[in-house]
């Protein structure tokens, strides 16, 4: 299947908006074609499998608004942040990276795409003050541990809003060490949703965790505590 023919099967199957398509194409161009962009992946049809449609399936969690504030935790080379922008214009989608040779490359994309509704935060998750409660949906993919996305996603949501984390296989470990901190953080997990963003992805996880309750006032800690001192313990061990 053809690049073309791919992409506007993502734009049927999720409703994408006017103009997405093309926007969608311009991505994956910039992507393949810079030689800074921040991915190892740089073949086309692997770019729009494993990061463009890997971004889009989220949008099949219909609970999630999606019209409304989105912050990218770790951007990186965008996704799922752009992806997102380009399908939900409404939204206003902050890329939180603290890199500043990624945030160069995403600003370089925003402008090559001529998207109006997307900044980029050249900050770490745990500094970023002017989004403590501003955020509707975070959205962190390939991150960092389910606890630690959890603390760093917690303090900037509002109350109602939702984090959205990517993950691969269940970890059961895991997960427990995730709803332990989530309890502490003010947020409650919802079931992990399992997705097929393109038919040879295997073991593809949406996991949501609501923000039930405001979150105490000592989070965020200081950077670097998260990763080192996670809440919940670390996945194996005793809590």
């Amino acid at each position: 299947m053809s690049e073309d023919r791919r992409i506007a099967a993502y734009a049927e199957r999720w409703r994408l908006s006017t103009g997405a398509e093309e926007q969608l194409a311009e991505l994956v161009r910039l992507v393949a074609a810079d030689q800074g962009a921040p991915t190892t992946v740089k073949e086309p049809r692997r770019i729009l499998e494993d990061h463009v449609a890997d971004s889009l399936v989220a949008l099949e969690l219909t609970d999630v608004d999606w019209q409304g504030q989105i912050a990218d935790l770790g951007a990186g080379a965008g996704f799922p942040g752009l992806p997102l922008a380009i399908a939900r214009p409404a939204a206003g989608v902050m890329l939180v990276e603290s890199n500043t040779r990624k945030c160069e490359f995403l600003r370089a994309a925003i402008r090559g795409l001529g998207l109006r509704n997307v900044e980029v935060v050249r900050e770490r998750a745990e500094r970023w003050r002017d989004g403590i409660g501003a955020c509707d949906v975070v959205v962190a993919r390939a991150l960092a541990a389910l606890p630690v996305v959890a603390e760093y996603a917690a303090p900037l949501l509002r109350v109602g809003g939702a984090l959205v984390a990517w993950r691969g296989r269940r970890d059961p470990l895991e997960e427990r060490a995730a709803a332990i901190a989530a309890a502490e953080l003010g947020l409650q997990p919802q079931d992990p949703v399992a997705v097929s963003p393109y038919p040879e992805a295997l073991h593809r996880h949406l996991h949501v965790m609501v923000k039930v309750a405001p979150t105490p006032p000592r989070f965020p800690r200081r950077p670097g505590v998260a990763r080192k001192h996670p809440l919940g313990g670390r996945p194996g061990t005793r809590g």
